[in-house]
């Protein structure tokens, strides 16, 4: 038995490029929001939750037009921060860390802790649990998955939408089903990663 956690990334914020913490999606972020709600339409979620920031809030809201299953639910667990790089992060992250808080560092690890322990879990029956959330949340559940350093978390950015699918196994090993996966939306729809190539 299996429990597949389908982590999404919020659409594209409104004016995001201008450094604004929070807010709506733009028209494009709306678009890339249906399209994900329409590759997830079939799938049953058992469960659905949300980050309380108000892109994910409307990623989600869209998203659970298309979906069967409960509808989503906001949690503080979901939401934007910026965990510990652990003890032996490369030199090359010291001036990212230096902008940010430790206070806020730290309020991000105790996040990540408890939403692996909420979500990360396996489960007797199969069960399919959606998460919208953000980037560094995403690439947290991912390298707990695969049992990377502490620091990896930095190294997999995903584009707005995008899709990883993480799979919980009973008796046999886990599986990273999909990571970042755009295929629901045109290369000319993709943003949220810079160095994302054009195709």
């Amino acid at each position: 038995m299996s429990h597949f956690l389908y982590l999404v990334r919020h659409g594209q914020q409104e004016h995001a490029e201008h450094g604004i913490d929070d807010g709506p999606l733009s028209e494009r972020g709306r678009a890339q929001a249906h399209a994900i709600g329409r590759r997830l339409a079939t799938v049953p979620f058992s469960q659905s939750f949300t980050s309380p920031l108000d892109r994910a809030l409307e990623t989600a809201a869209i998203i659970d037009s298309y979906t069967q299953g409960p509808s989503v639910t906001p949690t503080n667990l979901l939401f934007d921060c910026v965990p510990s790089s652990g003890e032996d992060a490369p030199a090359h992250y010291d001036s990212f860390f230096s902008g940010v808080n430790p206070a806020d560092i730290e309020a991000g690890q105790a996040q990540m802790n408890d939403a692996i322990s909420t979500f990360f879990t396996r489960s007797r029956e199969d069960k399919h649990t959606l998460l919208v959330t953000h980037n560094f949340v995403i690439g947290y559940f991912v390298r707990e998955l695969l049992g990377l350093p502490e620091w990896n978390w930095l190294t997999l950015g995903t584009g707005n939408t995008a899709l990883t699918v993480l799979r919980r196994r009973s008796i046999r090993p886990d599986e990273l089903k999909l990571f970042g996966d755009l295929s629901h939306l045109e290369p000319s729809e993709r943003t949220g990663v810079n160095w994302f190539p054009d195709l």
